[in-house]
């Protein structure tokens, strides 16, 4: 439980292309993506900073 099928997925695309209709989801993608990789610069940056406490310790 927990993992997203094929079947699921494509579902999913499904419905975001009815709901949001095929102009707007090429931003929706660009927006999701800037997210998750801002989000994973700042988990870096997390880890980076609790390393240095470690050292500095």
């Amino acid at each position: 439980m927990g993992r997203i099928g094929i079947g699921e997925l494509i579902l999913i695309l499904v419905l975001a292309l009815i709901i949001f209709g095929p102009a707007k989801l090429p931003e929706i993608g660009k927006a999701v993506g800037r997210g998750l990789r801002e989000f994973k610069n700042a988990a870096k940056g997390l880890d980076s900073a609790g390393e240095e406490d470690n050292k500095s310790a």
